[in-house]
């Protein structure tokens, strides 16, 4: 694979591609990460700007329901087979988190079914589902003011499969015969511009595409639109569908991938001494954003409470983050802040976790700058049985947060067969806990050293 140059901040030439989850450092001068002193966190007292969360919707490996989804997770189960979509029987990797069954009855009309990538189908379904989760499905959509209410959810990837439809049509056949869908259909906004358009809200609406980071840019942009006064509620999340064969087949090239063939349900092992790549995965995860005034007013059901976010940029590496970890823990620094938390008040942690050789220990490594007493903080890691959904890993990770809030139960991390010596957190190693959350962080980043991290904790008047 041909080098890239890339100078701005790196001594030398970009090495070929190969997502490890980690890299050196550039020969100059380490940067420090400082926090300066300042007086004892304060939450937002706001009615106007607190933001809850409402309603939850998704689609997973695990079905369509958030309650069935959560219980999978709890049993330990695995959603990781071999690939039958397609013949993958060529590939280096042939499994993944494939979801098997799709049915978007009652929620997206035969004819548009038939047509939409799965991205935008997703999309659609657990958009629909989370709304009527905060009781406002169907006809009572329209007790709002749709004028207030805007959708956010992103994706990684977009209409992966209509983009490959539509080059090998190119390609065989002449432009002539390239759908009229094509570029509607791929690109990344239409999936928030079609929810819209279904559900007539008019408030801010377009897509974030930060690779696996996704889901959380989208949360807390749109939580900043409630904050500013911008909007009343925001229908926010991910959504990929990149089980298709160039979507594997280009994660194979990065040589991203575990290659466990063998045994595929033990593929995703974070933390784990084995492991050797993460394991693709596909699906939504949609929240119900809304700010707590408006939310009191119409007497919605709140499940929880969003306290705050950061977003930002390891500015070092396309695949790699920081070995040095400042733009993961400078990303935890400004999420408290902004959610007026201080770190003694965390004790649990949705790890961004990919089960990459080097990535689990820089996450795990720039944790620790944060949270110097690590002894009551639990970390763990959905990834080990739904697999990376890259741009919806956030949404569905965010789900199973705010699942562990509401339930006081803790999904394990399966795999855990022979853990790293330095992780010295408590995992929950392959069986549940019981665990009474105070307030919860969601990591998630990307490609691109893209950082996000949010926080959630139970809402209390």
């Amino acid at each position: 694979m041909q080098s890239l140059n890339y100078t701005a901040l790196r001594p030398s030439p970009l090495e070929p591609l190969r997502y490890t989850g980690g890299a050196r450092l550039p020969a100059k001068k380490k940067l420090q990460f400082k926090v300066s002193a300042s007086a004892a966190p304060k939450r937002e007292t706001d009615p106007k700007k607190r933001v809850v969360i409402t309603g939850m919707g998704l689609v997973s490996v695990f079905g369509n329901e958030v309650d069935a989804y959560y219980e999978k997770l709890l049993s330990g189960d695995s959603g990781i087979s071999l690939i039958d979509r397609f013949d993958a029987s060529k590939f280096p990797t042939r499994f993944g988190g494939q979801i098997r069954g799709f049915n978007s009855e009652g929620y997206i009309d035969g004819k548009n079914d038939r047509r939409l990538d799965d991205c935008l189908r997703y999309c659609i379904v657990a958009g629909k589902k989370a709304l009527d989760g905060a009781d406002l499905g169907g006809e009572k959509i329209n007790k709002i003011d749709k004028i207030r209410a805007g959708v956010l959810v992103g994706t990684g990837m977009g209409g992966l499969q209509v983009f490959s439809d539509g080059v090998q049509a190119l390609i065989e056949k002449g432009h002539r015969k390239i759908t009229p869908f094509f570029i509607p259909y791929a690109i990344t906004n239409m999936a928030s511009a079609l929810l819209a358009i279904d559900l007539g809200l008019m408030g801010p609406n377009y897509s974030i595409s930060t690779a696996c980071a996704t889901s959380n840019y989208c949360f807390y942009a749109a939580a900043n639109h409630i904050r500013r006064g911008e909007a009343d509620l925001m229908i926010a999340g991910g959504t990929e569908a990149a089980i298709i064969p160039i979507g594997l087949g280009g994660f194979v090239a990065c040589r991203a991938l575990s290659q466990r063939n063998d045994d595929p349900q033990t593929a995703s092992r974070p933390w784990d001494q084995e492991r050797d790549g993460f394991v693709m995965g596909e699906g939504a995860g949609v929240l119900v954003m809304e700010s707590l005034d408006h939310a009191m007013k119409r007497g919605a059901p709140i499940i929880a409470e969003y306290l705050g976010g950061a977003v930002n940029c390891d500015a070092y590496h396309m695949t790699d983050p920081r070995a040095d970890g400042l733009g993961v823990s400078s990303c935890i620094h400004k999420a408290l802040e902004d959610s007026g938390v201080s770190p003694e008040e965390v004790n649990y942690i949705n790890a961004h976790a990919t089960s990459t050789i080097v990535g689990d220990l820089a996450e795990l490594n720039a944790i620790k700058k944060v949270f110097k007493n690590t002894s009551g903080i639990k970390i763990n890691a959905t990834k080990s049985m739904i697999g990376h959904c890259l741009g919806a890993a956030g949404g569905l990770e965010a789900i199973a947060t705010v699942k562990a809030i509401t339930t006081g139960w803790l999904h394990p991390t399966i795999n855990q067969f022979n853990k790293e010596p330095s992780v010295d957190f408590d995992t929950v190693a392959n069986e549940k806990q019981q665990h009474d959350i105070n307030v919860a962080i969601s990591n998630s980043f990307g490609f691109g050293g893209h950082n996000s991290v949010v926080a959630f904790s139970a809402f209390k008047p």
